[in-house]
């Protein structure tokens, strides 16, 4: 089973079986409070996956093989928490990281709504804030079953959007959460297919507002 962690829009949680049952599914839209949130949703999910799929009356341990993390896009703060908690949990389990375009998962979300459809290429579009949008473009799914990602994602201002999507032939789709099973199931995928898909570092949207001062000069010098 796989654990996927998801904390570039909202916080998401879930345990997904490698034939793609969710066994447990935790979200929370609150775009804040990542951290006082996560914790107890890691605890919810494992305990909601450990009564099965039937939710038996009595728990029985889960054999987790790898933690999906979503990587983003998303604002500094909020995606290096789901990012640490995904690294820790895994590094305590001795199972692997498996990264995931947050994006990715929004587009699988989308395509398996209906999945006898022709859907035409689409954009998935997340809020950026600071009055910019982040998109990815897709087209399908590929022979392994995942979203087709015809762009990489990049962020656009909101009023230039929907002229730069025209261009490239999209219908946009707004997406207000992402879902821990379908970064999980995008990352069993993955796996099943021998695949990588995003890189080890976190897509964020822009730098932090914070940094950390360098060393002080010692006066006279």
């Amino acid at each position: 089973m796989i654990l996927g962690i998801d904390t570039s829009l909202g916080t998401a949680v879930a345990v997904v079986d490698r034939d793609g049952v969710v066994r447990a599914d935790e979200s929370r839209t609150d775009p804040l409070g990542h951290a006082e949130a996560i914790g107890g949703m890691l605890h919810d999910a494992l305990a909601q996956a450990a009564l099965g799929p039937l939710g038996a009356t009595s728990p029985e341990p889960i054999a987790l093989t790898a933690v999906a993390a979503g990587m983003g896009p998303g604002p500094f703060t909020g995606l290096r928490v789901g990012i640490a908690a995904a690294r820790a949990f895994a590094l305590g389990r001795g199972i692997p990281v498996v990264p995931v375009a947050s994006h990715d998962a929004a587009a699988l979300a989308i395509l398996l709504a209906d999945p006898f459809a022709d859907l035409p290429r689409f954009a998935v579009v997340t809020d950026a804030r600071r009055r910019e949008l982040a998109f990815t473009v897709y087209e399908g799914v590929d022979d392994d079953g995942l979203p087709a990602r015809i762009t990489e994602p990049a962020l656009a201002p909101r009023d230039d959007l929907d002229a730069r999507l025209a261009e490239a032939g999209a219908q946009r789709r707004d997406v207000d959460a992402i879902s821990g099973a379908m970064v999980a199931l995008v990352a069993a995928r993955a796996l099943a297919a021998g695949r990588e898909l995003a890189s080890t570092e976190p897509l964020y949207l822009r730098a932090p507002d914070v940094t950390v001062p360098g060393a002080r000069k010692k006066v006279g010098t």
